[in-house]
C-alpha cells in the first residue's frame, strides 16, 4: 500500500520541523497513541490503540528517523505488532517547502501489514490508512497555526486505555 499527499501548514519551515519532532504534539496527533517515548536520537518507542473494520489491536513498534536532508526533509521507516492482530511495517519520505509564512510538506508513504489486518483486504486498509492520515495532518495543522494550543508534556494526546480508534 502507499500513500502519498500533501498539505500547506500555516507556520514558517523551522516551526513546522521542530514539531514534526515535539514529542508531545506528536503524541497528541496520532490517532489512538498512548504513550510516544524517544528510546535515542533517531529512534521512537510507541503504544497505539487502532480498530480497522472487526479488528481492534494495540500495536508497540519503532520508528527510526533519517535527518540527512533536516529541515527540508527526512524519512522514517518503522514496524510495529498487534500481537494476534497481525503486524505492519513501512517507512516515508518528508519534504517541507518553505511558501512564505506557511510550509507545504509532502509525503509518501509505505506499508506492509501482516497477519489478520492483512486479511482484512487492500480497500479498507487502505481508507483506514488515508483516514488516519488525514486526523494526524489535521491535527498537526491546527496546534502548529495556532488553531490550537499546544498539549503540555505531561498530557499530551492521552486516549483512554481501550478506547480505540476505529475505521
Amino acid at each position: 500500500m502507499e500513500l502519498a499527499d500533501e498539505i500547506t501548514i500555516h507556520a514558517p519551515l523551522d516551526k513546522v520541523y521542530e514539531g514534526l519532532n515535539d514529542i508531545a504534539i506528536l503524541k497528541a496527533c496520532i490517532p489512538g497513541c498512548e504513550a510516544l517515548n524517544w528510546t535515542n536520537e533517531n529512534e521512537l518507542e510507541a503504544n497505539v490503540i487502532l480498530k480497522i473494520g472487526p479488528v481492534k489491536a494495540k500495536f508497540r513498534g519503532k520508528v527510526t528517523l533519517d535527518t540527512t536532508n533536516a529541515p527540508t526533509g527526512f524519512s522514517l521507516a518503522g514496524e510495529g505488532d498487534g500481537g494476534l492482530a497481525g503486524f505492519a511495517k513501512g517507512g516515508a519520505d518528508v519534504e517541507l517547502i518553505a511558501d512564505g509564512d506557511s510550509t507545504l510538506l509532502k509525503y509518501v508513504a509505505k506499508a506492509e501489514p501482516g497477519g489478520k489486518i492483512a486479511q482484512l483486504g487492500g480497500r479498507l486498509i487502505t481508507s483506514t490508512a488515508r483516514k488516519l492520515s488525514k486526523m494526524f495532518f489535521t491535527k498537526f495543522e491546527k496546534i502548529m497555526s495556532g488553531e490550537e494550543s499546544p498539549p503540555d508534556e505531561d498530557d499530551a494526546g492521552e486516549t483512554a486505555p481501550g478506547d480505540p480508534v476505529s475505521a
